[in-house]
């Protein structure tokens, strides 16, 4: 599924060139009760109407890919389609005018979509006549084909907000009467896809406003379809996997973890400076390329091995791609950090410089004036041998002494 072919549907989305043709829909309030039934020609509606429930049509194609829109696929069946794909194609062929069907739509998003207040279910029904394009993206006078489609809005309907409110014919300001609001759609999908600029029967795309609350149940028990996870649930999953088995010491773990996901970026970043086509497919990160970031990262052997079978567990059905386990704060965290070491470094550097500068600048006020490493300052002992004191200096296997200008190697 490609940015460009929800953007050309999303663009049509206006007055001009809405070719919407029917809407229809039901409103269900909290006791899974349907209080009303919507059947509309679309270009009949009422101008602020219509291009409310327009708008509404148009959030379904909002977000991004992978995130907000995914693409589900139907189980394979040797048979042909399974049965709720087909009553989705049918649904479609009969735009919008067979009740039953419709009804039996209806029935199955109540019955299983997980939702404990009032909601409207919208579904329209749209026929785009696809314009042929140049290789130069240039639209041609011609269509190559038509892409018949239904598009299904879940949307909340929540009461407004308590307050005061000015009435002009009593010339007062009172409470105003709360009204029921319907808000924009929290889920959604568009049957069939479209794919390369073509309808791809076998596949929706399912929408979802909130990408931390999927509802599944409506991918599997609804559609009929695979479910599938957006890209902030498999973040949040392997940094749960990566975290959760690294050590207990917080800081530590998260500087490990930062060098997982700058090792991530790297793979990244090297697989698009070969691969520069933007049609290419994006890398999977495979158990064998975890188990490289995670050595690479400094990763102790044991941890290495617990966080594979967690991973290898957690995404038995579909590895995540790389780019999607990416969090750029994380990587501007890691680059900030790096920076702040090497500053300690210097300034590290800096203070011994300027203890040796001040040794020599106040060297004439003494007649033994020592210079060694910081850490072997704790090593200098002195010692009374035969009644005189001595400065005793250990000095190990190839550590090179200098006494005043004359060098020596142990």
């Amino acid at each position: 599924m490609k940015r460009k072919d929800i953007l050309e549907l999303k663009r049509r989305f206006n007055k001009d060139e809405c070719t919407i043709t029917r809407m229809c829909g039901c409103f269900v309030n909290a006791e899974k009760n349907i209080i009303l039934k919507l059947n509309e020609t679309f270009l009949n509606l009422e101008e602020d109407d219509f291009f409310k429930y327009l708008e509404i049509a148009k959030k379904v194609f909002s977000g991004g890919i992978g995130n907000n829109i995914l693409k589900l696929n139907f189980p394979t069946d040797a048979d042909g389609m399974s049965s709720k794909q087909l009553s989705l194609f049918q649904l479609k062929k009969s735009k919008l005018k067979d009740e039953e069907m419709l009804d039996n739509l209806y029935k199955s998003i109540i019955d299983n979509y997980d939702f404990a207040e009032n909601f409207l279910i919208l579904i329209f029904h749209d026929v785009y006549d696809i314009i042929t394009k140049t290789t130069d993206n240039l639209k041609l006078d011609e269509s190559e084909e038509v892409y018949e489609y239904i598009i299904c809005a879940i949307c909340p309907v929540s009461l407004s907000d308590p307050g005061l409110s000015y009435f002009e014919e009593e010339n007062v300001i009172k409470s105003r009467l709360r009204d029921w609001i319907v808000e924009p759609p929290a889920n959604g999908f568009v049957y069939p896809a479209f794919i390369d600029r073509c309808a791809d029967v076998n596949s929706i795309m399912y929408y979802t406003k909130n990408a931390k609350d999927i509802h599944p149940e409506l991918m599997e028990d609804v559609l009929g379809c695979i479910s599938k996870e957006t890209t902030t649930i498999q973040k949040e999953k392997f940094k749960s996997i990566v975290k959760g088995t690294l050590s207990a010491d917080e800081d530590e773990a998260n500087e490990f973890y930062m060098e997982i996901q700058d090792n991530l970026n790297t793979i990244v970043e090297e697989y698009k400076s070969i691969h520069d086509d933007e049609d290419s497919e994006p890398i999977k990160l495979t158990k064998s390329d975890l188990k490289d970031v995670l050595l690479e990262s400094g990763v102790p052997k044991e941890n290495v091995e617990l966080i594979e079978r967690f991973y290898e567990e957690s995404f038995s059905d579909e590895l995540p791609l790389v780019e999607n386990l990416i969090e750029p704060k994380i990587l501007k965290a890691n680059e900030q950090r790096k920076k702040e070491k090497a500053l300690e470094k210097q300034v590290e550097f800096l203070k011994v410089k300027l203890e040796e500068v001040s040794l020599e600048d106040n060297s004439e006020e003494f007649d033994i004036v020592l210079k060694v490493k910081p850490e072997k300052i704790d090593e200098i002992k002195t010692q009374i041998i035969d009644g005189q004191e001595y400065i005793i200096i250990p000095v190990s296997e190839n550590e090179k002494t200098k006494i005043n200008e004359l060098k020596t190697t142990n």
